[in-house]
């Protein structure tokens, strides 16, 4: 497993970083200039081959590359000689020299432009555009929408997924969804953009039909003999007229093979309200309210709630799902204690504790510390029809500018403190998203190589010294400098942009492993 998402972080990353380079490349040689090295990673050389005036190399860390050219350092300009220079990097007109730095990011967004355009001419294996648990308490629940809703239509416009959201009108007067077999539907009156913010809070967080008994013993429910799917959910089956399933052993545990003994299959029927029956008639719990770890220090960690903990009541209010907990516990108030009814080992015990109170981006979360076991559903996964050759060219132009726009937005947040260093990701966040996506389709697979290819042209672009942006501010101040800055000035630069992206690395790394091992 380890070593397969290894090779697809790999497969995913070597492009961007081919494509990066190439751009500096082709510029580069464009105007003249001599390209000594054309790595792909740093560090020692594990592979090399001279063509003409090139190097071309693959090298041990693969986690980006660069383009080396003749005369490339300003300290040293002088020391280039004559019938060289029209070679040389620093000899070169700023106008050049602005293309030459400005190549790599920008081949970061015509990749992403034409995987976009790919996509749409090809047609594209997309997720259902389902919503997943939508509390009682939301707006949305007041206008109309329930848990499991498949969007359909945006303003009578038909959408297959999630992402057609982006082409819709700017404002949203009504959505169609398909709840069983029948439309409904529902007034809205907002504008778009707060409309898909607001929606994609809702994005599939469904449950697979696994439950747990009292022992710890997990179970899957099925509406097929010898046969289940990931893909159902236990919000689906709740709404089922159909109330007979079957009833397999199904192991949570294993990442690799997760299967059921069809062996030892039992077949259980409900009357009415399937969540109520599951505990009352069958006790059997949903496995999301089984707990899989506690957070060290936390309010359940000093109350002693462990991992195999089956958390069933909230201040005596009968729990159905992790999701109703969690919005129970924000219900509270900030100093109020809530007693907690759970079964360990067959045996029923109650505890008190106080959540803990944060502020985050200017809201206040409550939290008690426990992960669940929640199995999430797989989303069902719809084709788009193909576009012609002319509509990919434009909705592809539309796709990567607002990708950009959205990333821009993103960064902009992060450095204002509206959102939280603790969303910045390294290379081992990125092989995570790169191997979950090409578990869904080959087409998010893509899709998330085509963002990651933006978020790294514009990260370039940042105006830190060492980045292809810092080398066009020092451009921009040479020009109102009337010539180049003091070799001191560069020094002071490059060593603040080194410390600056070091930091940066350091934070991504840390977010890496504490999601790892936290």
């Amino acid at each position: 497993m380890f070593i397969e998402k290894v090779i697809i972080f790999f497969v995913f990353l070597g492009p961007l970083v081919f494509f990066h380079e190439l751009g500096h490349f082709l510029f580069a040689r464009l105007f003249g200039v001599r390209v000594e090295v054309f790595s792909l990673g740093f560090g020692p050389k594990l592979f090399k081959r001279k063509k003409n005036d090139t190097e071309y190399a693959i090298s041990l860390i693969p986690l980006g590359g660069y383009v080396k050219m003749f005369g490339d350092d300003p300290m040293k300009k002088d020391e280039v000689p004559e019938n060289e220079r029209e070679h040389a990097f620093t000899h070169k007109s700023k106008w050049a020299k602005f293309w030459i730095v400005f190549g790599g990011p920008l081949a970061n967004f015509i990749l992403a432009y034409f995987i976009y355009f790919a996509l749409l001419v090809g047609g594209e294996k997309v997720p259902e555009p389902k919503l997943g648990f939508i509390p009682s308490t939301s707006a949305y629940y007041q206008m109309g929408l329930r848990t499991a809703d498949v969007l359909t239509k945006v303003n009578d416009k038909e959408i297959l997924g999630f992402d057609d959201l982006n082409l819709v009108d700017t404002q949203i007067n009504t959505i169609t969804v398909k709840r069983g077999q029948e439309d409904v539907k529902v007034n809205i009156n907002k504008e778009s953009s707060e409309f898909i913010q607001d929606i994609m809070s809702f994005a599939p967080n469904l449950r697979a039909p696994v439950v747990t008994n009292l022992k710890g013993e997990t179970f899957i429910l099925s509406t097929k003999e010898k046969s289940y799917s990931l893909s159902d959910s236990l919000e689906d089956f709740a709404r089922l007229e159909r109330k007979e399933f079957y009833l397999y052993p199904f192991n949570i545990e294993k990442e690799e093979e997760v299967g059921a003994d069809y062996e030892r299959e039992q077949k259980i029927v409900f009357d009415s309200n399937l969540y109520e029956e599951l505990i009352n008639k069958y006790q059997l719990y949903p496995a999301d309210l089984m707990v899989s770890s506690i957070v060290m220090g936390s309010p359940a960690d000093k109350s002693k709630l462990k991992k195999g903990d089956i958390i069933l009541k909230i201040n005596t209010e009968t729990l159905f799902g992790f999701n109703q907990l969690r919005n129970k516990i924000q219900e509270l108030g900030n100093d109020e204690e809530v007693k907690i009814e759970y079964y360990r080992d067959s045996q029923l015990l109650q505890l008190s504790l106080k959540p803990e109170v944060q502020t985050i981006q200017e809201k206040t979360i409550k939290t008690i510390g426990v992960y669940s076991s929640v199995v999430p559903a797989k989303p069902r996964m719809v084709e788009s029809s193909k576009k012609s050759f002319w509509d990919s060219l434009i909705l592809s132009y539309k796709r990567t500018s607002e990708a950009m726009e959205k990333t821009v937005a993103g960064f902009f947040k992060l450095f204002s403190g509206e959102a939280s260093l603790k969303s910045i990701g390294g290379p081992v966040a990125i092989a995570k998203v790169a191997a979950d996506s090409l578990s869904i389709s080959l087409s998010y697979f893509f899709r998330l190589m085509a963002i990651i290819s933006i978020n790294l042209g514009i990260i370039n672009l940042f105006p830190i010294p060492v980045l292809d942006g810092g080398h066009i501010v020092f451009l921009i101040l040479e020009v109102i400098n009337r010539g180049p800055l003091s070799q001191r000035k560069m020094e002071i630069a490059q060593q603040f942009g080194v410390s600056l992206l070091l930091l940066l690395i350091t934070f991504a790394l840390y977010n890496d492993f504490s999601r790892l091992f936290g």
